[in-house]
């Protein structure tokens, strides 16, 4: 038996207990442990990397000084990352997607929601470099080129969790209408990036029904307080808008009432470890509590994207990562035990 003792944060309240161990379920919780405990940290659940692009891994062992700038590096179709995905074998995309995968299951990583470029092909080669990890995805497809195609759209859709595609300022808003009724006609998940290098119109992006959006560094607060009444999740990179020479407003998206979960974002420019975003938001967000920054990795985005909601009961699988208090690092996952 493996005794646990630290600070738990479960759905209601971040509170002092223990957890006992055995085969990796979990045998005992409570307040005060009848044994030693052998480990000490904070006790959270697996967390949820919100966003990622991984299938652009592969470009960091190409290029090591990227562009700094988003239209040259990432704006489709004539991005850099674009550029290179239509150039490269698909075997070097697929071993840089394994080894995202791989680190992220490292990590302890529950899931991860990846907005996958590159059409068909692209849900394809995600999926078949899953095959050998332990982990689970929500796939948001896009078309492969920048028109409207409803044919492809329900093909993506009859192999994905929806679709997930960048701005406004990047698409003709007409077939972002007739994408977005589609989605929302299948019941799946509708996504987009928002005021990430310029303000968008807050009008438009809310007309096409998103579930949640990504970044809104740009948005005013008028824009943000406009989402929160609508009670629209956001998920904030902030490591890679940092990269771009851009500020994330957490602080601000948390004053007006906004659901926030982490992620990594385009794994060409951050490496897909979700523990690194919440440093960065302990280190430079004081109105951040630490609580609500675990829950931007574990509770927030579960609910987001509609995976089930851990818990700590007697006789269930562990699914705990245990964290040091100092450094927010993994010092144990459950089902494995990392130095």
């Amino acid at each position: 038996m493996l005794c646990i003792l630290g600070r738990i944060l479960t759905y209601e309240s971040f509170e002092e207990g223990y957890i006992i161990l055995e085969n990796n379920t979990v045998k005992e919780v409570g307040k005060i442990p009848p044994i030693k405990p052998r480990i000490k940290g904070y006790i959270i659940p697996k967390p949820v990397n919100a966003h990622t692009h991984i299938g652009d891994t592969f470009v960091r062992k190409k290029i090591k000084d990227l562009p700094r700038d988003i239209e040259k590096l990432v704006a489709p179709p004539k991005g850099l990352k674009h550029r290179m995905l239509e150039r490269v074998s698909d075997k070097e995309i697929l071993q840089g997607m394994e080894e995202s995968i791989g680190e992220m299951v490292s990590l302890g990583t529950y899931a991860f929601c990846d907005f996958r470029e590159s059409g068909i092909k692209g849900v394809n080669l995600l999926k078949k470099a899953m095959e050998d990890y332990s982990i689970r995805s929500v796939i948001l497809s896009r078309p492969k080129g920048m028109s409207f195609d409803r044919d492809e759209i329900e093909k993506l859709l009859r192999i994905s969790d929806g679709i997930g595609v960048s701005s406004i300022s990047d698409w003709n808003y007409e077939y972002l209408e007739n994408i977005s009724k589609i989605v929302k006609g299948k019941g799946k998940i509708f996504s987009l990036h928002a005021s990430e290098r310029v303000r968008e119109d807050i009008d438009k992006i809310l007309d096409l029904k998103p579930d949640f959006l990504i970044h809104m560094n740009k948005a005013s607060k008028n824009d943000l307080e406009r989402v929160a009444e609508e009670e629209i999740p956001v998920v904030v990179c902030p490591r890679s808008n940092i990269f771009f020479g851009l500020k994330p407003k957490i602080e601000l998206m948390k004053r007006v009432g906004i659901k926030l979960s982490l992620g990594t974002d385009n794994a060409m420019i951050s490496s897909p470890d979700i523990f690194e975003e919440a440093r960065w938001v302990m280190k430079n967000c004081e109105e951040i509590s630490l609580e609500d920054i675990l829950r931007m990795i574990t509770y927030n985005p579960r609910e987001m994207l509609n995976l089930p909601l851990p818990n700590f009961e007697e006789e269930k699988k562990a699914e705990f990562v245990v964290l040091d208090t100092k450094s927010l690092k993994p010092i144990f996952i459950s089902g494995s035990e990392v130095s």
